[in-house]
């Protein structure tokens, strides 16, 4: 069995909403085991409403929420019985195999490194999020969980990402490359000029192909970008402003007049594929990679369809063994120092 944790409270969403995309994970996985975490009351009314496989779903109570807008690490503390400590406590205990939540970033984050803690060798974990491409999608790590990084931190970000890209993305020698203002190895601030010389010089980097621009993200040209988190998050939210506009722009150009609607209506098949690239419910949640448990966080906003893609992503790195690749990967580096 599969065992996963989910966090149904903390989101934007009502967890009435959370729990159906976990319910239609549990009956298309027969393999999976899931913890829902949240107040027991709420959770147990809403699953009285359903069929389900009851032998294989849990409700683990959890009677505080941390809020968008409350310091991560303080409230941890203070609020001692909230959805992410219990589901890091889950995680740390080893009786689920993987955390996912869509709570306050910044305290899943923490609670991951705190209460889970670093896999021995890693600097830094990032946040890696798979962004849309022409082909597939661009793995970016970090994407917010370290603002100030060292050209070492952004070359085990590589690794890692190098490896999540190979056994969960499916990626035969991944592309990676380095976040920069140009093409040239010359170009830079001091942190990607020492980082490219890390990541060209390291023979564990299989295909390091030099430095690409933000518009090389959506591009055929990479599959894998390092970047600190403050830029990384940076690209993060105007991306996602960027999809908000020009979703936005399209549906007011459908509805200029009755031609425009006749042609939305002709078209919407067609634009539906389209549009769901730049879904970021599709993609589910960004694992933080690098800590002893599998922790995935997903968009505040989440609905049924990304907590449902967010716990198919979660299996699917449980089945590679994610964790335990990271752990032996910087073994190796720890006895070659």
């Amino acid at each position: 069995m599969y065992k996963i944790a989910v966090d149904v409270m903390s989101g934007e969403k009502k967890a009435e909403e959370l729990i159906k995309g976990a319910l239609k994970a549990l009956a298309e996985e027969k393999e999976l085991e899931l913890t829902l975490i949240g107040e027991y009351d709420i959770i147990s009314q809403e699953l009285a409403k359903t069929d389900f496989d009851s032998n294989r779903l849990k409700i683990e109570k959890a009677d505080q929420i941390i809020t968008m807008d409350e310091s991560p690490v303080k409230a941890l503390r203070k609020k001692k019985n909230s959805t992410v400590n219990v589901g890091a406590k889950l995680l740390r205990k080893k009786e689920v195999e993987a955390f996912i939540s869509p709570g306050n970033t910044g305290s899943v984050m923490a609670a991951g490194l705190l209460k889970v803690g670093r896999v021995k060798g890693v600097l830094r974990p990032p946040i890696a999020i798979q962004f849309p491409a022409i082909n597939g999608s661009t793995l970016i790590l970090d994407n917010g969980a370290n603002t100030n990084c060292s050209p070492e931190n952004l070359e085990q970000f590589a690794l890692m990402g190098q490896l999540y890209a190979e056994k969960v993305m499916k990626i035969d020698n991944p592309r990676i490359a380095l976040l920069n203002i140009g093409e040239e190895k010359t170009k830079g601030n001091k942190l990607t000029k020492a980082s490219y010389e890390l990541l060209n010089n390291n023979p564990k980097i299989k295909n390091f192909i030099g430095n690409v621009e933000g518009r090389d993200i959506f591009s055929e040209k990479v599959d894998i970008i390092v970047t600190d988190g403050f830029v990384g998050n940076i690209v993060l939210k105007t991306t996602e402003g960027a999809a908000s506009f020009f979703l936005e722009l399209i549906k007011d150009s459908f509805k200029t007049n009755l031609l425009s609607k006749l042609a939305a209506f002709i078209l919407k098949p067609y634009l539906k594929k389209s549009l769901d690239k730049i879904d970021y419910r599709q993609y589910g949640g960004a694992p933080l990679l690098g800590v002893k448990g599998l922790v995935v966080i997903s968009h505040g906003s989440s609905d049924s369809t990304a907590i449902y893609n967010a716990i198919k992503a979660a299996k699917k790195s449980i089945e590679e063994n994610m964790v335990e690749l990271i752990k032996s990967e910087f073994a190796k580096n720890e006895e070659l120092e």
